[in-house]
């Protein structure tokens, strides 16, 4: 998943974000309303992590926002306002759930995997396309009941189109959601083409129904394969 830690306090960002990262998650991170602000303008992300005690704003007028702007964004307040008005409004303002400070790294990750289940529809293990699984959990593909092996970088590309099958994705956004913003410095989207390249090849190799198909001065989409 790619998540945004709103999250002003330097310790507990690096420890949440490291202990993320480790799970194989893209993490990025805003210390204040203002950044938070601006990297929402111009990101998407599948959830965020929202402090509410922020040094320039409160973070649930950031929520009522992203709310306000139909945004699909699953957002978990992390906070030490443990009062009852403060979930009651965070919750009836849109938030998923809401995780008072202090808490347990496990819970969090805990907290959201289930965000994640429930976004995706159905609480489903997986999303299935033919005869091809992914499960977002274990980070595993399945083709026909056998397990694929793919790099990281090529399981997120395709869970990414999986979420999103028939859609045509600009590579300058696939790039954005798989690698973060600080592909915006990158030269050229080579580093795009290699890794889709790979991962097309062993969904042919292993006989997958599907198949990432290049759209021509576009990007990709993902098909059943030999649908035109």
């Amino acid at each position: 998943m790619k998540i945004l830690l709103i999250e002003d306090e330097p310790s507990l960002q690096e420890l949440m974000s490291r202990t993320l990262r480790k799970e194989g998650h893209l993490v990025e991170t805003a210390s204040t309303y203002s950044e938070a602000e601006d990297r929402l303008a111009v990101y998407s992300y599948d959830c965020v992590l929202l402090d509410i005690m922020l040094p320039d704003g409160n973070g649930l007028e950031l929520l009522k926002a992203l709310k306000d702007e139909d945004r699909t964004e699953a957002v978990i307040i992390v906070s030490a306002r443990d009062s009852i008005e403060d979930k009651v409004r965070g919750l009836e303002d849109g938030a998923d759930d809401y995780l008072p400070k202090p808490f347990h790294l496990a819970e969090l990750s805990a907290r959201i995997r289930s965000v994640a289940r429930r976004t995706r529809g159905g609480g489903t293990r997986g999303i299935t396309i033919g005869n091809v699984t992914v499960e977002p959990e274990s980070s595993r593909v399945l083709v026909s009941g056998k397990e694929l092996p793919l790099l990281r970088k090529e399981f997120d590309i395709l869970s990414y189109f999986m979420q999103r099958p028939g859609h045509v994705v600009d590579k300058a956004v696939l790039a954005e959601a798989v690698w973060g913003d600080h592909v915006d410095q990158a030269d050229n989207f080579n580093f795009v083409y290699s890794q889709v390249k790979n991962l097309r090849r062993k969904l042919e190799d292993a006989g997958a129904a599907v198949e990432l198909r290049a759209v021509y001065g576009f990007g990709y989409k993902l098909v059943i394969s030999g649908d035109e």
